[in-house]
């Protein structure tokens, strides 16, 4: 069966701008098309303060974003109540571990996180945030918190980066469509999904 692999990063602004156009995308996909998801890893572990030129370049992201995407909405407030690090490992990782309870958790984790950032100015690279995420998702939280520090983990996260990078992917998001020997990326359109759907059913065809 055609799959389609969406490859994103849960604290990638560009793609919490992307998710309702990804969630028309996939509500529209024919029926035997499957949807899979990758991680890609944007920024590994650090317990460094993000620096003020890295600071300034998310925060002109983020500005942009919001004029090009209609409708996306930041709370700025992040950069004054948090202490901001360069590192979505943390976050990759709480979406495997909510995924190890429940297949549905991998989209609610990965909601849960942007929600968390990019509305409530919780910093998702701590691991007390990401906990808290977990008990209010319902699961079992104590188990997660074990998950999100072993190695079987940290594993799982590195096996999805290399497959991401395997695949040529080199931003976030991005769509790949597998269909048998065929491999081929899907275009990324922030506003419209019907163009990709459109493609989607060309390479199916």
């Amino acid at each position: 069966m055609p799959t389609l692999i969406y490859v994103h990063d849960p604290m990638c602004s560009w793609c919490w701008g992307f998710a309702p156009v990804l969630d028309r995308l996939v509500a529209a996909l024919p029926e035997d098309v499957v949807v899979g998801r990758l991680l890609g890893g944007l920024a590994p572990d650090s317990d460094l303060p993000m620096p003020d030129t890295t600071r300034e370049y998310v925060q002109r992201q983020w500005r942009r974003i919001q004029a090009e995407i209609p409708g996306t909405k930041f709370n700025f407030d992040f950069w004054t109540h948090c202490a901001p690090r360069r590192s979505t490992y943390p976050a990759c990782r709480a979406v495997i571990a909510a995924r190890r309870q429940g297949a549905e958790f991998d989209h609610r984790m990965t909601r849960a996180i942007q929600r968390a950032y990019y509305l409530e100015a919780r910093n998702p690279s701590d691991p007390e945030t990401l906990v808290a995420l977990a008990r209010g998702m319902g699961i079992d939280a104590d188990m997660f918190a074990r998950d999100l520090v072993s190695r079987e983990v940290d594993q799982a996260m590195g096996e999805e980066i290399a497959a991401a990078r395997a695949m040529g992917v080199g931003g976030f998001p991005s769509l790949v469509l597998e269909a048998g020997a065929m491999r081929c990326a899907i275009p990324v359109d922030y506003t419209d999904h019907r163009p990709m759907l459109a493609e989607i059913a060309r390479l199916c065809d």
